[in-house]
């Protein structure tokens, strides 16, 4: 996979890879940007979600889950001295359907962490991954 960077002016970039879909980045007022894209780190947090998320839904739909709704938020916290990696992220998945098996979520939770998320696997590496999950039953 090949992926660039596009400067356009200041701090503002046009990212793209192999598929030709564009992404803006850009950076805070505060560091000379003029807050018009993602920030790199952003993108980050919402590869993470975004792998494990194609993950979960996939299994729980093979598993014939009746998912009505689903979310995965990634909360991230940060070191606060440069280059201020991720020191913990908290990947919470939100679950809703008729009759969601709790079994069936966990075990489509422990797929994607330990054999098909690549982001997962890379970040595991390098900061604390916490997975929490919450069924809600939509009648």
């Amino acid at each position: 996979m090949d992926a660039k960077v596009v400067w356009d002016h200041g701090l503002t970039f046009t990212g793209t890879a192999d598929t030709g879909f564009q992404v803006p980045l850009g950076a805070d007022p505060t560091v000379g940007g003029d807050n018009d894209g993602f920030r790199p780190m952003e993108l980050m947090a919402i590869s993470l979600a975004g792998c494990t998320a194609m993950d979960v839904i996939s299994i729980l739909l093979k598993k014939r889950q009746q998912v009505t709704k689903f979310e995965v938020f990634v909360r991230s916290d940060r070191a606060s001295e440069h280059p201020r990696v991720f020191t913990r992220m908290n990947i919470d998945y939100f679950i809703a359907g008729k009759d969601i098996n709790p079994a069936a979520v966990e075990r489509a939770i422990e797929l994607s962490v330990e054999k098909y998320c690549p982001a997962q696997a890379m970040l595991r590496e390098a900061v604390e991954l916490v997975h929490t999950h919450h069924i809600q039953d939509a009648e």
